[in-house]
């Protein structure tokens, strides 16, 4: 069964953090599916593929992450890449352990708080931030997978990058999202500036590629090849120097340095879990917000029977939006790299304060403002100015074994900062720093931009555990800071409101980060009509930019998943 470095008991309804240590001599497989039973749910269906090719290799879960994520950021590159960052919630169904593997990426050693102001003394403006080289931080994708693989992997490193590798060399055709995404932003932004991109992407003439192109990446072929023979390519010789030579580039150079990559480690964290009704709810802690966030939302809706208002009911949305506009308003204000600030975890998911900010929710009216609360061991909230970028992939693959990989996996904005190297995109992870480095009084905020620091993330893997350890279910979505809002949308779908993975997925989105509550196109209008009686303020029959991938194990054992269609993926059995 699942491992926990507390008891439940001891933290009754609040938070625990789940071991990466199993004193049991006998494994416990009880949590695994039947033999045989193994699925991937991810955005594009060739990464589907490699991900069943490598688990009917006789590989598992984490050799079919590999394989997923890079092809992933040949075939789907505006959103995941080995140029970005990830997080990585592992679950080793034989000995019972949970890891979170933090591949986040760190910004320069010589980084300092002021990275986005200008000489003006002005926080620089969002596109500008992004186009710089300041926004590139040190990618940590690869060397997460290395440190996961040298844990767990069955196959040998390097045939996690053959699918990719066949596919840069032979080509695949563009697909219409990724032609979309071509078109639109080459008017908005600099993807054609660079002559990478450009070439690319467009032809002579400057024409956007349009879907069913077939599009060949001999460059990136080359670099998976490289990567095959030893992950550190990327950090070292003349891949690195590649990197650094695009990060310097003119016009706006930054300041990342072959040190900096040199010198990047991933890292293992121990998972933050909560129990919600009868199950365990477990996810990535900072820098990532996700585990805090999704914990917090299901925490205070608890003392809610939410199965008796269900997704049809105004109530039941009503309960929902407030309880994330209260767990993102704790999040803006306490979450970062807890290497640098001190982040109220525990304080957040305590059970007296969530039982005193859920008390909130009991109105006939909307709350009038969202604030922060004051957790245990803190004296006041910080501050931030963060944006919403929506350049990130999730997939979700549980192994014959019942391993289960939950992996988030992002470049940033969409191409991230639209430089390329060795023929991936390079991140703008950085601009998840607040760019505004200091509150009102002129004290640090807990996100400010620093040397080697980790920028927070909205990054939201989860894993779900009945209270006898069994896997459940795993889920997550892309979406910048809307991540948490979509992931907690589908555990409530799917724990209260008895709904399958992919009508879960299927929902609207209700994002409410704020005082406006953005309500995606689809919700019946009955509802939307009542939030506005109630006195919320809503950006109503809006597009939203999920991507939920989804695998349930239903009570015989058996597998089901779901793939988000504002997307292109699939969640398919080998």
């Amino acid at each position: 069964m699942l491992r926990f470095l507390f008891a439940t008991t001891a933290l009754a309804g609040g938070l625990f953090l789940a071991s990466c240590t199993n004193a049991q001599e006998t494994p416990d497989t009880a949590g695994a599916p039947p033999q045989g039973q193994a699925m991937v749910a991810a955005a594009n269906p060739h990464a589907v593929e490699a991900g069943l090719e490598a688990l009917r290799a006789g590989g598992d879960a984490i050799d079919a992450a590999i394989a997923v994520q890079s092809v992933l950021g040949l075939v789907e590159p505006q959103s995941s890449g080995l140029g970005g960052g990830a997080f990585l919630v592992y679950y080793d169904a034989q000995s019972g352990d949970l890891t979170v593997y933090d591949g986040r990426e760190t910004a320069p050693a010589t980084a300092t708080p002021e990275l986005f102001i200008d000489t003006n003394g002005q926080p620089l403006g969002f596109a500008e931030a992004v186009f710089s080289g300041h926004s590139i931080g040190v990618p940590g994708a690869v060397a997460m997978l290395a440190m996961a693989h040298a844990d767990h992997g069955a196959l040998d490193w390097a045939d996690g990058f053959e699918a990719a590798t066949v596919l840069a060399e032979d080509g695949f055709e563009i697909s219409p999202r990724l032609a979309g995404f071509i078109a639109g932003m080459a008017p908005r932004g600099p993807l054609d500036e660079w002559p990478a991109s450009r070439d690319y992407f467009f032809t002579d003439d400057g024409t956007p590629l349009p879907a069913g192109h077939l599009l060949r990446n001999p460059a990136y072929a080359e670099t998976t090849r490289a990567l095959a023979a030893d992950w550190r390519a990327l950090y070292e010789g003349p891949l690195a120097e590649a990197i650094i030579d695009a990060v310097q580039d003119q016009p706006r150079p930054g300041g990342l340095t072959l040190s900096d990559l040199a010198s990047y480690q991933a890292i293992r964290r121990e998972a933050i879990c909560r129990d919600y009704r009868e199950w365990t709810v477990c996810g990535a802690p900072p820098p990532a917000s996700g585990g805090i966030s999704v914990n917090e939302i299901l925490g205070l809706l608890e003392p809610y029977d939410m199965s008796a208002t269900g997704p049809e009911t105004l109530e039941g949305w009503r309960r929902f939006i407030e309880a994330s506009r209260l767990a993102y308003a704790d999040r803006d204000a306490y979450v970062a790299d807890p290497d640098f600030v001190s982040v109220p975890s525990e304080g957040l998911l305590d059970a007296d304060y969530i039982t005193t900010r859920s008390a909130g929710i009991n109105r006939t009216t909307a709350l009038p403002t969202s604030v922060p609360g004051i957790p245990p061991g803190i004296e006041a909230p910080g501050a931030d100015a963060t944006p919403d970028s929506p350049g990130t992939s999730h997939f979700v693959i549980v192994d014959s074994d019942g391993d289960v990989v939950s992996m988030t996996t992002t470049v940033e904005s969409v191409f991230g900062s639209h430089r390329m190297a060795g023929g991936f995109f390079l991140n703008n992870q950085l601009t998840d720093f607040s760019r505004t480095p200091t509150d009102a009084d002129g004290a640090l905020v807990p996100n400010a931009p620093d040397g080697g620091k980790r920028p927070r993330s909205s990054m939201s893997p989860t894993i779900v555990f009945d209270r006898d350890g069994t896997f459940v279910l795993a889920t997550g979505s892309p979406g910048g800071s809307s991540i948490i809002a979509y992931t907690a949308k589908t555990l409530v779908g799917m724990l209260d409101w008895g709904l399958t993975p992919q009508q879960a997925i299927e929902l609207p989105n209700v994002v409410a980060r704020g005082d406006i509550v953005r309500v995606e196109d689809g919700m019946d209008p009955t509802i939307l009509s009542g939030l506005t009686d109630l006195g919320f303020t809503l950006d109503a029959n809006r597009g939203e930019i999920s991507g939920l991938h989804i695998v349930r194990r239903l009570e015989d054992g058996t597998l089901v998943g779901g793939a988000d269609p504002r997307r292109e993926g699939q969640a398919r059995q080998p």
